[in-house]
């Protein structure tokens, strides 16, 4: 027993002291006194070699050592402060207002107001409306006729956001005024100029309604009317409807758009003659496009079926376009290239027609242009975060495309517009090479910039030049936020030249024709204003900076300088 206890005590001790030679559980208190700071100098200083040498008379082999631990849990006491987030100076945020009244007054007699009111009667439901009336007297230099003209536009809307679906009714209507003063004085005398009453006006009411579907196959879907008129008992009406679905197949997806369009009209007489002309079209058409994305591709192959029937004519017609575009991400979003083929049947209106041109007659022939085939190709990207471009070049070709061109001017008849100074519409096959560039600059959130040009070259059929179509067109935009209060933009216009053809009949001679050419202009518009407040702001605009008396149509010169001064308001019910 003694023996055991001995040998017990031997191996405890043992134990013990080869611990201590591997660990120190405990660390003692220890002072430690300085007496002064050490100074290092360049000589206290030794190179370190890569492999030392050891002076050691003998090297004892290592051991390798095990380590045992006994975890503990041990309490914690401890409670940590909470922290407090460092101050940060917040800007304050501008209040968006959901209304907004502007009035403006400016030269030539011009006014400018704007009114527009939305509400939301509840979470889902809201209510929209917009008035706007822009007015001049014209008084334009050199002209002998009334050259005054004015816009009304009123429109209003409801929408209605549901669980699985979002839908929009609205209702609209514009009239405008306008005047055929566009004469050939030397073809007139002063007693036939005075009996020229060129006024006319257009009227246009349109009804409608949107389906924006969030589950399920179909998309969207939109249906409208309208009714189009003016003043010399011309009437169109215009139905045109869009249903878009997705038809998922495997990892992706048909995209499929199905439209319905129906037009008829009638003018009470044609230009040179009392026949009434009378013209109608019902479309249908089926767009369909196999969607592939595969990294950085993504390509749409697809067809576009349209048939064509025309009521008058009791003729039909089948066509078929095709449908596809492919983009490719070279570098990332630096160069993404861009192309494809597409065509279409373009459904042309008398309300299409009269906005684009206020001065054509009452007298057209209304039919579509078969877009047969539009090839492009292209480039854009981002040549940094602030810098944007697009680079695109094209070639279509249109059958039976619409131009607009000088009216005859009849010498017997008495129509205010068959004076030489209105414009009726040929047809032709019109092909067209179309190079453009643009360029989006956001130097900082304060001021933005665009600038973009195109240059086109036209091939006709039949008439000798793509009438009233420039050649180059260019346009820059600006807009600077200079201080909180202040800001202030720019807006310009380029239209190359442009040719159209002077054409008198009658019985002075059988007929007289000539063409001319239609001088470029650079139209340049600035504006600046001043926020006073969150809701109030002043504002002054300057158009025709150049003050170019130019001739956007022949015969036709615009305003010259022109300012505008007003202010806006912006508030909440």
């Amino acid at each position: 027993m003694k023996l055991k206890v001995f040998i017990l005590s031997f191996l405890f001790s043992a134990s013990m002291s080869f611990a201590q030679t591997k660990t120190n559980d405990t660390i003692q208190d220890q002072v430690v006194n300085v007496i002064k700071p050490y100074s290092p100098t360049v000589a206290d200083a030794f190179k370190v070699k890569e492999i030392p040498k050891l002076n050691d008379s003998s090297t004892a082999p290592k051991r390798q050592v095990k380590y045992t631990i006994f975890s503990i849990p041990v309490a914690s006491t401890f409670t940590p402060a909470k922290g407090k987030a460092a101050g940060v100076e917040k800007q304050k945020r501008p209040k968006q207002y959901n209304n907004y009244a502007s009035l403006g007054l400016g030269t030539y007699s011009t006014f400018l107001g704007e009114v527009y009111l939305s509400h939301e009667l509840d979470n889902d439901q809201s209510i929209g409306a917009y008035l706007g009336h822009h007015t001049s007297l014209g008084e334009i230099d050199g002209v002998l006729l009334d050259n005054d003209f004015s816009n009304t536009d009123l429109h209003v809307d409801f929408t209605q956001n549901a669980r699985d679906l979002l839908w929009k009714v609205y209702a609209g209507y514009d009239l405008s005024s306008y005047n055929w003063y566009g004469l050939t004085p030397e073809l007139y005398s002063m007693q036939e100029i005075e009996t020229i009453d060129p006024g006319h006006t257009f009227n246009g009411l349109m009804v409608g309604g949107q389906l924006e579907f969030f589950d399920g196959i179909f998309e969207e879907a939109s249906i409208n009317f309208r009714r189009f008129t003016d003043s010399y008992g011309s009437g169109e009406n215009y139905f045109f409807s869009d249903f878009d679905f997705e038809v998922p197949i495997g990892n992706h997806s048909l995209e499929n758009s199905l439209r319905f369009d129906y037009l008829n009209g009638s003018f009470d007489r044609d230009y040179a003659s009392n026949n009434p002309l009378e013209y109608g079209f019902l479309t249908t058409g089926l767009e369909s496009s196999y969607v592939v994305t595969e990294n950085d591709l993504t390509v749409n192959i697809g067809l576009r079926l349209v048939y064509l029937n025309n009521t008058e004519n009791s003729e039909n017609k089948f066509y078929i376009y095709p449908n596809i575009e492919a983009s490719y991400r070279l570098v990332s979003d630096v160069v993404i290239g861009y192309g494809g083929i597409t065509g279409d049947l373009l459904q042309n209106t008398y309300g299409d027609f009269a906005n684009d041109n206020p001065f054509i007659s009452p007298t057209l022939l209304i039919a579509p242009t078969d877009q047969q085939y539009n090839f492009f190709i292209g480039m854009r990207g981002k040549l940094s975060n602030e810098v944007g471009y697009n680079i695109k070049g094209a070639y279509s070709s249109e059958d039976n495309k619409a131009l607009y061109r000088l009216n005859p001017a009849l010498i017997s008849d008495q129509q205010n517009y068959q004076f030489g100074n209105s414009f009726g519409l040929v047809y032709d096959e019109v092909n067209t090479l179309m190079i453009e560039g643009a360029l989006n600059v956001d130097f900082s959130r304060n001021f933005t910039m665009g600038l973009k040009g195109a240059f086109f070259s036209y091939n006709t059929s039949q008439q000798e030049e793509a009438w009233n179509l420039p050649g180059v067109t260019a346009s820059l935009f600006a807009d600077y936020q200079i201080t909180e209060h202040w800001y202030t933009g720019l807006s310009s216009f380029f239209t190359g030249e442009r040719k159209d053809q002077l054409l008198i009949e009658g019985s002075l001679s059988d007929e007289l024709q000539v063409t001319k050419e239609l001088n470029s202009f650079f139209d340049v518009n600035v504006y600046g204003g001043y926020r006073i407040n969150d809701q109030f702001s002043m504002f002054v605009k300057v158009n025709n900076l150049l003050n170019q008396e130019y001739q956007r149509w022949i015969n036709f010169p615009v305003q010259g300088i022109q300012f505008l001064a007003g202010a806006s308001y912006q508030f909440d019910f």
